[in-house]
């Protein structure tokens, strides 16, 4: 897959990293949350409220370093 750069203000970026669920996150998987959420309310708005409670809960418990790594997950799923 090819990659491209776009110009966006200081501000908006400034505003996309307030999204950015730790320190390593690429631009390009915080813009596809977004635009995950956005297809979300368009479609099920009702349904869209809990997929953003659900995600703001997981990026409080993602803060306070309660989550499980990639290879934590493989160990316990044997792969």
């Amino acid at each position: 897959m090819s990659a491209t750069t776009i110009k966006i203000y200081k501000d908006t970026k400034a505003e996309i990293d307030q999204f950015r669920e730790y320190k390593n996150e690429s631009y390009d998987e915080v813009l596809k949350k977004l635009i995950y959420i956005v297809k979300k309310l368009k479609k099920e708005p009702e349904l869209s409220k809990e997929t953003i409670k659900a995600i703001e809960a997981a990026r409080e418990r993602i803060k306070k370093g309660h989550f499980v790594t990639e290879e934590e997950a493989r160990k316990r799923l044997g792969l």
